[in-house]
């Protein structure tokens, strides 16, 4: 099974894109690159994927039904994950990014990428999840704030990117499904070469948590909404029980 990450540019800028493969022990990178044009990373879903089982995992609302406001799923990253400062902007139809964004979707299950906010286990097939890093990188290391690296001083960013590289280096092999130590860029000096490894650690994250999906399901994962109204998948902190599963759905429906 293949787990392909995307860390998607929402206005035509480039995606860190990222494939591991679970081997039934542990998960393994395959490869993790950049490409900018929306085809282009279609084309790296194909040559990658092929024909086979595989999910992939996009860091972008591929799934928009409001025209204005913010969707169930978004609202939720702020109830749950404000306090953490992991909340996500909100997203509409009125966004200049969302017609790029919803296409990769729609492109994904024309190639036979279901959306997949419900999933047995360890299940074999082609899916897709949206996902968002900042909420996922809290809860699979345990973090009480996100990680700064987005924004900020140069000389901060990079010490958090650092900070954020060694945590996928020393705690997703502590995970289930263990990741195998990979080997990724350096942390560089200039911002536009740090852009770039952010986005390919990012693409990674993207994939580990499709792969934490497929393997774990609800049992340690949190799915905020519904296809219908846009849902995000994010791991749990600890296992996660049906009851609060359907809490959050209903707090979902409550908007």
């Amino acid at each position: 099974m293949l787990f392909l990450g995307i860390d998607f540019g929402w206005y035509n800028r480039p995606s860190g894109l990222a494939c591991l493969r679970w081997d039934g022990a542990r998960l393994s990178l395959e490869g993790i690159e950049r490409r900018a044009k929306l085809e282009e990373i279609l084309a790296w879903v194909e040559q990658t994927a092929g024909a086979g089982p595989a999910l992939v995992a996009v860091d972008a609302p591929t799934i928009i039904p409001n025209e204005t406001g913010m969707r169930a799923p978004d609202r939720l990253t702020h109830v749950l994950f404000g306090r953490f400062g992991a909340a996500c902007y909100p997203a509409n139809l009125g966004q200049p990014y969302a017609v790029r964004t919803v296409r990769l979707g729609c492109e994904l299950e024309a190639r036979g990428f279901k959306h997949a906010p419900v999933l047995s286990p360890r299940t074999l097939g082609r899916f897709q999840i949206e996902v968002f890093p900042h909420p996922a990188i809290v809860h699979l290391f345990g973090l009480e704030r996100i990680i700064r690296y987005k924004k900020g001083p140069l000389a901060a960013r990079r010490a958090e990117l650092a900070r954020y590289r060694q945590l996928i280096l020393e705690g997703l092999p502590r995970l289930t499904p263990a990741l195998e130590p990979p080997a990724l860029p350096p942390v560089p000096q200039s911002g536009a070469a740090l852009k770039e490894v952010e986005d390919l650690l990012d693409a990674l994250l993207c994939a580990y948590v499709g792969a934490h999906w497929w393997y774990w399901g609800l049992e340690r994962n949190l799915v905020l909404g519904s296809v219908a109204e846009g849902y995000i998948i994010v791991p749990a902190r600890s296992p996660v029980g049906s009851s609060q599963v359907g809490a959050l759905k209903a707090c979902a429906d409550c908007g």
